[in-house]
């Protein structure tokens, strides 16, 4: 039987039907699931002698990733809850809060709760890391090791949360996070480099969405916290602002295996730089954030609406693509002097629905040219698109 259906609306009803699937979906599986990068939670890998080698551990995470068929029930992965998705569902459902589409009132204070318990270990200060251990090309990140780019989208949920209901408690948390930023992955050399260790404390390789990501939280947290946090998160900005490429782009980051751009990096950098903008009370970076739109816009989808992954080629379709394509166009709408973003953005909605969205409340991971990856991710898909639909959802009233 074909699971997918056709989306001809994209009305506000069209959206909250969507979103009420998606949402009950979430909850019916405890807000846990499977994620693309989940391979060596496998039980039974962790049982050979495999797991000491780096090549297998590398192997084994992409083969999980890259498979249509999911092999984890019988290699013994289980379903988890992650911190970077509570994040994310956390921040959703603020946004459906507000606009009266949630009327769940314990589920912001029991995200928060969960986001507690997840702190990462062997830290003074609060941070947090993903539910699974994870190979880079070098090293060996063990699961749930504090990294900056989990830590600022929690950190960002906290003061979400902290502002629709004044939990002092996640005020504090955030504010934690940003001095664990701050005091333990800043970094300088000379007189204009300036960085976050990324994905580990002492690594120092400039990735230009981790950069960004960290000076948005504490130019955010300043709003409360002070201002010693603006001063160096605007020279780690400057840095990562000054690699933009005259035709509007960013590489991932600056190594010579990092040279590749993507949509939902690029969508980070964007945000990210609007984020740093507002708190900081600055136009400085209104030039990088207007060609690196233009960028993005030319680069980055189809005539159909499918976001393409790489600026020089459409596939995969990544559900994570779709999710910060739309977000990326409402965030930057104040930039939308035709309306072009808004279209944009519903554009890649439609084509999602039309796409990758299955009759049984998810969307898919991935569509390629000959076949669709439908394993149902609740990080890097569900989550994502939750917080993308409440995005429209508090953009498109009725």
């Amino acid at each position: 039987m074909n699971e997918e259906k056709k989306y001809d609306d994209n009305s506000s009803l069209g959206v909250k039907n969507t979103l009420t699937e998606l949402f009950n979906y979430c909850k019916k599986n405890n807000w846990a699931g499977f994620d693309p990068y989940d391979g060596l939670n496998s039980r039974i890998y962790m049982s050979t002698p495999f797991k000491n080698s780096r090549i297998c551990r590398i192997a084994l995470i992409q083969v999980m990733k890259r498979l249509p068929i999911n092999l984890r029930p019988l290699l013994l992965v289980p379903k988890r809850q992650n911190p970077k998705a509570i994040a994310l569902f956390l921040t959703a459902f603020v946004k459906l809060t507000r606009i009266g589409l949630l009327h769940e009132d314990d589920l912001i204070n029991e995200m928060t709760e969960l986001l507690a318990g997840m702190r990462s270990p062997d830290t003074r200060y609060w941070s947090w890391g993903y539910s699974f251990p994870w190979q880079t090309r070098s090293e060996l990140v063990p699961r749930g090791a504090a990294n900056l780019v989990c830590t600022t989208f929690v950190s960002n949920a906290l003061l979400d949360a902290y502002e629709a209901n004044g939990n002092l408690q996640c005020l504090r948390m955030a504010a934690s996070a940003a001095d664990y930023i701050l005091n333990e992955l800043y970094w300088t050399e000379g007189e204009s480099l300036a960085c976050f260790s990324y994905p580990l404390p002492g690594t120092r390789v400039p990735i230009h969405n981790a950069n960004f990501l960290g000076a948005a939280l504490l130019t955010r947290i300043s709003k409360y916290a002070g201002d010693k946090y603006v001063a160096p998160a605007m020279k780690v900005a400057r840095h990562s602002a000054a690699k933009q490429h005259r035709d509007g782009s960013w590489d991932y980051g600056e190594l010579s295996v990092q040279r590749w751009v993507d949509n939902f990096h690029t969508g980070y950098n964007l945000c990210a730089l609007g984020t740093i903008s507002k708190y900081a009370g600055t136009d400085e970076f209104e030039p990088q954030i207007r060609l690196g739109l233009e960028f993005y816009k030319r680069h980055f989808f189809t005539e159909e609406g499918a976001p393409r992954y790489y600026r020089n080629r459409t596939y995969p379709v990544d559900i994570h693509s779709v999710a910060q394509s739309i977000i990326t166009m409402f965030e930057l709408k104040y930039l939308d002097d035709d309306g072009a973003n808004i279209e944009q953005a519903h554009a890649v909605f439609k084509w999602a629905m039309d796409h990758m969205w299955d009759r049984k409340g998810y969307f898919y991971y991935q569509v390629l040219p000959i076949y669709k990856n439908k394993i149902s991710y609740m990080r890097w898909s569900q989550a994502w698109m939750l917080l993308a639909l409440s995005t429209i959802a508090e953009n498109v009233q009725e």
